[in-house]
């Protein structure tokens, strides 16, 4: 019984945002019906679909004991390169959009090697890193037109829907997928996972564990990258300021989603239901009318919440009523 209590707990930990999305679309029945609308949801939904997408990778680097600020950066590098080197044009999108993620990866390698090899602050390494990136692809756009759109392939894109859904969801359900079953079914998943947990032990162990780290940072620049050409796509006109709600965003997300700080824990899951409760909840307080100040506080607050639901150890719940349960039984006189 005893070894199968972390594994109850975990789930739980994951579980608890799926109750919270349930109390939350409960909740705007009731205040806000509008935002349950068919319209609204489609209109929505996409944008819940970009939070997810970043928070994956947020939650990546979370789960290897960092942490990384420099994803609206990435986004913004990303759909610039987008703009500049296809100009606008079909015949160059495919080479813009290997570019970009390229350009991602290599962003994120690098802060990866700073705090894996060289020890570096993650904080300070992910912010520095972005605010020269932010520099760079401001010294780039100044060379592109204001009025440049995305190439007409990747604006169709954008607005195409599949199944009644936008093009990006499925991107993000796909990724969501993939994702998930890699970190929980592949060798290659339970070592990450084995490295955020216990970086000693797994180096006692024989893993890679730098290996590791650098990798959980290049795959979540790459998770950036896609998060802005998909935003590129949909909004066909992407400006510098296209990555500025994703700096906090996806954090907030993954530690809602249960995601550890401490490492090794995290859901792909639970983070695209963490990214569908933020979309909703903004969507709710903007149909109220509430001031922005308002705004904020309210989602700090369901984060606070979150995370305490999050962090709930229901297994040991559980134990305290089975051990109260098993001194009942042996206080109960036998029969005779």
């Amino acid at each position: 019984m005893r070894t199968l209590l972390p594994r109850q707990s975990i789930q739980m930990r994951f579980a608890a945002i799926w109750f919270a999305l349930i109390a939350l679309l409960i909740l705007s029945a009731l205040i806000a019906p509008r935002s349950l609308l068919p319209s609204s949801i489609l209109a929505i939904i996409p944008f819940a679909a970009f939070l997810a997408i970043a928070s994956m990778g947020e939650s990546l680097v979370l789960m290897a004991r960092g942490i990384d600020l420099s994803v609206p950066a990435i986004i913004t590098l990303s759909s610039t390169v987008i703009l500049g080197v296809s100009a606008g044009s079909d015949g160059g999108l495919l080479t813009a959009v290997i570019l970009a993620l390229v350009l991602s990866v290599a962003v994120g390698t690098v802060s990866g090697t700073l705090v894996a090899v060289f020890k570096l602050n993650p904080l300070v390494v992910t912010l520095a890193v972005g605010t020269i990136l932010t520099g760079a692809t401001l010294w780039y756009r100044q060379g592109i037109a204001q009025e440049s759109r995305v190439p007409p392939l990747l604006a169709d894109l954008g607005e195409a829907r599949i199944l009644g859904l936008n093009f990006s969801v499925w991107v993000a359900i796909a990724l969501v997928v993939l994702l998930a079953a890699v970190l929980r079914h592949t060798s290659l998943g339970r070592r990450f996972i084995a490295v955020g947990a216990n970086p000693r032990a797994a180096l006692i162990a024989g893993l890679g564990v730098v290996r590791y780290q650098i990798a959980a940072y290049a795959a979540a620049a790459f998770l950036y990258g896609v998060t802005g050409i998909l935003l590129s796509a949909f909004i066909r006109n992407p400006t510098l300021d296209v990555g500025a709600p994703y700096l906090l965003a996806p954090i907030a997300a993954a530690v809602l989603a249960g995601t550890a700080i401490t490492g090794g824990i995290g859901s792909m899951v639970a983070v695209a239901g963490a990214a569908l409760f933020l979309t909703q909840l903004g969507q709710v307080l903007r149909i109220l009318g509430l001031s922005t100040a308002v705004q904020f506080m309210i989602n700090g607050g369901a984060i606070a919440v979150g995370m305490g639901l999050a962090s709930l150890q229901i297994a040991a719940v559980r134990e305290t009523g089975a051990r109260w349960l098993g001194r009942s039984l042996m206080r109960r006189p036998k029969p005779t």
